[in-house]
């Protein structure tokens, strides 16, 4: 799991980063600047903000991410105490929020919820007998083990995080292609067509002039 920190607290920032190189990937930095040029650079699967830093606030920078869809899980960290920050950060679009001073075992915990919230552990259950490996890209179900590309396995996960919601195709473009390889609508359709033949029809719904929804 690879994870963006924004923490402009040098010391903090330090202890964080240890804490976390023991499990994940981290990449951190002390700019909202340099914190949006990574995510259009690279795929994350969690955001750590801290909400006051030099040249922006954290709750902004997620809001312009959000504005793009750029629905990653993201849990902010804070020194202020005051709830209009809790109510705007959760406006933003935040799923956690922790404050300072905090036990890294509770940072830690509170990770765990949000993995498992969005299935972002390496095995995810489709269904009882149906188990999704994003490490080896398998979908193994009671009688078959099937292999995907990086990108069906991507998308799948995709799918899977944001369940309960329509995911149009340009934002399942945007969030899977690099902008330099920018496909067209008919290869969403073509791994669409692919992953159900992997997980059922049912799982995988066409809401029509929308999108696709998991179930």
């Amino acid at each position: 799991m690879k994870i963006l920190l924004l923490e402009d607290d040098t010391a903090l920032a330090s202890i964080l980063v240890d804490y976390l190189e023991d499990e994940y990937e981290v990449v951190q930095t002390y700019s909202v600047q340099k914190s949006l040029s990574l995510s259009e650079e690279q795929k994350f699967d969690l955001y750590i903000f801290d909400i006051n830093v030099p040249d922006g606030d954290g709750i902004s920078l997620l809001k312009e991410l959000r504005i793009f869809n750029d629905n990653t899980p993201t849990i902010f960290i804070t020194a202020f105490h005051d709830t209009k920050y809790l109510k705007s950060a959760f406006e933003s679009g935040a799923n956690d929020f922790i404050k300072k001073p905090f036990d890294l075992e509770e940072l830690g915990q509170r990770i765990t919820n949000i993995k498992r919230q969005f299935g972002l552990g390496s095995k995810i259950s489709i269904e009882e007998e149906i188990i999704f490996d994003m490490q080896t890209y398998t979908v193994q179900t009671q009688s078959k083990i099937y292999t995907m590309t990086h990108k069906e396995s991507c998308f799948l996960h995709y799918l899977y995080k944001n369940r309960a919601r329509v995911v149009s195709s340009d934002e399942l473009l945007q969030n899977i292609w690099e902008f330099d390889e920018m496909p067209s609508d008919d290869a969403v359709r073509t791994v669409i067509k692919n992953l159900r033949k992997y997980i059922g029809k049912e799982h995988i719904l066409n809401v029509r002039g929308e999108g696709y929804r998991y179930e």
